[in-house]
């Protein structure tokens, strides 16, 4: 090698340290939205019906499992620790229930969905990609022989794929922003389970954009199982003290069985996506966006 020849300075996209930079953070934001419409496309996803609900849930056997656990290790421990562990595992086999709806209504849906005549992949059944509820809606979706999304996202707990997502459609996420972003932007309808603090924020998410007016779809909300809902939040409430209006109330549409949510879903489905649809103006999306809408 000569050695008064200098050496090639590496191309920048190859150029790790400064991809992963503070420089650098504007590309990897746009990775997280071109990789996966990239692959969206390649996978024909046209739209997609969306779940939410705790990742704690377990299934019923599971929890059922872990009761007899506890009561087994009545005699090894205080009875205050006892107690506490009971309380919890009791409340597992409680709402183990949601996990075996949840389940059922993606394959009611994704039975359906599957047999829909089009070009592209329609309704499909998509996650955050983890434990509980979401893997609940994943295997029901995978059982009923469909394609199912999982959008991960990189936390220190609780989130790990699980195994019933379509490997072409398993998406890893850093960006919530970008994550949110693809929840939102194919969907035609969330299924709201119960859950905590991250499923709340995609409830309001979503209904404060069809409050706004900021969609341009229409996306039905179902939220699931009355007995919790009604327990942790109270539209009617800020309907009477004047901070909604009444008809946002309409919003939303409460169910407590899969089979009540599979048949507002498909009627609602079929009236405002199976049919004729208006054409959009062509500012409403940017062209590449909007080559990919219905």
């Amino acid at each position: 090698m000569d050695p008064k020849k200098p050496k090639s300075a590496p191309l920048a996209y190859e150029n790790e340290p400064f991809l992963k930079s503070p420089d650098g953070r504007i590309l990897r934001m746009l990775s997280e939205y071109i990789e996966p419409l990239s692959r969206f496309r390649r996978e024909q996803i046209q739209d997609t019906v969306v779940f939410f609900g705790s990742a704690r849930f377990r299934n019923q056997q599971d929890a059922a499992t872990k009761l007899v656990e506890v009561q087994n290790n009545g005699g090894s421990v205080p009875a205050l620790q006892l107690a506490s562990d009971m309380k919890r595992a009791e409340a597992a086999v409680d709402m183990a229930r949601y996990y075996e709806d949840a389940r059922r209504l993606a394959y009611l849906l994704t039975e359906w969905s599957i047999q829909i005549p089009a070009k592209r992949r329609r309704f499909v059944v998509t996650t955050g990609g983890g434990p509980g509820i979401m893997e609940a809606a994943n295997l029901g979706a995978h059982e009923a022989g469909g394609k199912t999304i999982g959008l991960n996202i990189n936390l220190p707990f609780e989130q790990y794929p699980n195994p019933y997502i379509s490997p072409s459609l398993n998406f890893e996420f850093h960006y919530f922003f970008m994550r949110k972003f693809w929840f939102a932007y194919l969907a035609k309808a969330l299924v709201i389970f119960p859950g905590g603090f991250g499923t709340l924020d995609e409830l309001f998410e979503i209904l404060t954009l069809a409050q706004t007016e900021k969609l341009a779809k229409k996306i039905l909300v179902i939220v699931y199982g009355s007995e919790y809902w009604n327990r942790i939040i109270n539209l009617n409430a800020m309907a009477d003290a004047g901070v909604i209006s009444p008809e946002d109330l309409k919003l939303i549409k409460m169910v407590d069985s899969p089979t009540e949510g599979f048949e507002f879903l498909k009627e609602g489905l079929t009236r405002y996506h199976l049919g004729p649809q208006p054409k959009r103006p062509a500012e409403s999306a940017t062209p590449e966006i909007a080559k990919t809408r219905p």
